[in-house]
């Protein structure tokens, strides 16, 4: 196939320049992975997790309450049940409310004392030293598997962490799952096990990697364009389930179908009440009766996270002035649940385009707060909270997003050193706060048609470290607008160029930004992506806008 020279062109600029680099981008049997051997050890950890296997030890999975643990975890469960009896496997994953992120005392003396004689960390466990520590003092043996960065003292155990220091695996952006499915290889190798038995997993290493927003390049890309291919073959039924459950088709799911449709139901189990529930589903066999039930609750439980979502953005913004936005937005809120406190600001980060953080009363008498923030391009959360560790009785995270208790005394010592910064900040990048849309190419209307969207598609999957081509279409003029909407919060129109070309456009959810304006005939730019649309057997281009400039 002779490839469109736009579309080399977005493939150089994203730095892959080379005959074979770009054909194995874009092939559908992409190669690029590496031996699990150079992960440190890794080899040790599988020796000892078959060896306990042979003795006949009770093994317990020790996961995270979120899309990737959740996904790691019932990997681990799905390859270890061919090597022993489901009876002596057991899983375990944590509360978000009573006991949060990782391992923690209280799990680790109830596991030791359901008999478990290895511990199997996935998507945690790397600093929990004291917890990792506890476990070993209680005769159990511990093998961690994790993917975040070690900002803290080491879990003194086997621990595979392609971010630990001294390793020398090539590549650094694996999931939570993506960790546990290298592990899943070498015990497979190991143990003689047929292929099929990864082969059937890496449906959940996708949907890991995609809800870990991991970039999606590199060994991921391979192994979640394998993953991706077994979603389609629906032969996970609990999955399957789920998938026709919320309005999607098998045979059809993509990267965004994923992140936006699937990732947000198993999260959902997490954030209402008990994740566990996700794990059941994705393990759960052809004919299990439990499947419906899983899955009509998982439906439920999205659906209270999107109204609990909607009550606590109106809640948190309902003192907010547009006209008069302070530089970190520290919001203090009692109603907000604390399961979906992330996404909701999260959405207030996105809507004002400041940083912000909502604080929720934790703790038995309410003397806490519990902190939740979000951050925006230019503004690295984690560097700008660490000079404040002092005031924190936990602290975690990263450039974008972070997390924090602290006693309620110290709110206001925050609040002033926070703006202090920011206003710091703000004086040396001037449009700190004026939202980027990033442009890969100018475009014209008539270098746009149904073969090219199609090639387009070939870059796929799209997401974190790949996200789908940006493009600008200059001078053009807006014509036959349509609000759409029961808040007219959507529009479509048409825009024409000056040989009078054209092509269908849509923007969702920022209508109200223009308003009137689209009706002007001015002048204007579009930056938005390109899509290729069937409708009952015949195939459509539509613009999908992100920002209209107008000259």
């Amino acid at each position: 196939m002779k490839l469109n020279p736009i579309i080399i062109k977005l493939l150089n600029n994203r730095g892959i320049v080379r005959e074979e680099e770009i054909k194995e981008f874009l092939s559908d049997k992409p190669q690029k992975t590496y031996d699990p051997s150079l992960l440190k050890d890794i080899s040790a950890g599988v020796d000892l997790i078959l060896s306990e296997i042979k003795k006949g030890t009770r093994i317990c999975i020790y996961g995270d309450y979120d899309a990737d643990g959740i996904t790691s975890t019932s990997l681990m469960l799905s390859v270890l049940s061919h090597l022993m009896p489901k009876g002596k496997l057991d899983y375990y994953i944590p509360s978000r409310f009573e006991e949060g992120y990782g391992l923690n005392m209280d799990a680790v003396e109830n596991i030791a004392h359901k008999g478990a004689g290895l511990i199997i960390t996935v998507d945690c466990g790397s600093v929990s030293a004291e917890e990792v520590g506890y476990a070993q003092d209680l005769g159990m043996k511990v093998v961690v598997t994790d993917h975040h960065n070690i900002t803290d003292k080491m879990a003194d155990c086997l621990l595979i962490n392609p971010k630990r220091p001294g390793n020398s695996y090539p590549f650094c952006g694996l999931s939570g799952c993506g960790v546990a499915f290298k592990t899943a290889q070498m015990i497979q190798q190991k143990a003689g096990l047929p292929k099929w038995v990864l082969t059937e997993v890496l449906d959940l290493v996708a949907i890991g990697t995609i809800g870990d927003i991991m970039p999606l390049v590199d060994e991921n890309r391979t192994m979640v364009k394998f993953g991706l291919k077994m979603i389609n073959t629906g032969k996970r039924p609990g999955l399957r389930k789920l998938i026709e459950g919320a309005g999607l088709r098998v045979g059809t799911i993509t990267s965004e179908n994923v992140g936006y449709v699937i990732v947000p139901h198993l999260n959902a189990s997490g954030r209402i009440e008990d994740a566990s529930r996700a794990v059941r589903l994705l393990t759960a066999e052809e004919g299990d009766e439990d499947i419906d039930t899983i899955v009509e609750d998982l439906l439920y439980k999205n659906r209270e996270r999107k109204r609990l979502q909607a009550e606590a953005y109106k809640s948190c913004t309902a003192d907010l002035d547009p006209s008069d936005l302070k530089d970190f937005l520290l919001i203090e809120s009692k109603d907000t649940h604390e399961g979906i406190a992330g996404i909701a600001c999260g959405r207030i980060k996105d809507t004002y385009y400041r940083p912000a953080a909502i604080l929720t009363p934790t703790g038995s008498g309410g003397e806490l707060l519990k902190g939740t923030g979000r951050s925006i391009e230019g503004v690295n959360l984690y560097e700008l909270l660490k000079k404040y560790e002092r005031l924190f009785e936990k602290f975690g995270g990263h450039g974008a997003a972070c997390g924090f208790t602290m006693r309620k005394e110290n709110l206001k010592l925050l609040r002033d050193g926070l703006l202090e910064d920011m206003a710091k900040l703000s004086s040396e990048n001037p449009e700190l706060f004026i939202k980027k849309y990033p442009v890969d190419m100018e475009l014209k209307i008539e270098d746009m048609d149904i073969a090219f969207a199609q090639q387009l598609d070939l870059m796929a999957p799209f997401g974190s470290g790949n996200p789908k081509p940006s493009f600008e279409l200059a001078d053009v003029i807006i014509n036959d607008v349509r609000f759409m909407g029961n808040e007219n919060q959507h529009v479509k129109f048409t825009a024409y160029d000056r040989q009078g070309k054209n092509i269908q456009c849509v923007l969702f959810n920022h209508a109200a930004e223009y308003g009137m304006l689209c009706y002007t005939k001015r002048p204007c730019s579009l930056i938005g992506h390109l899509e290729c649309q069937q409708w009952q057997g015949a195939k459509r281009l539509q613009f999908m806008v992100d920002k209209i400039k107008f000259d």
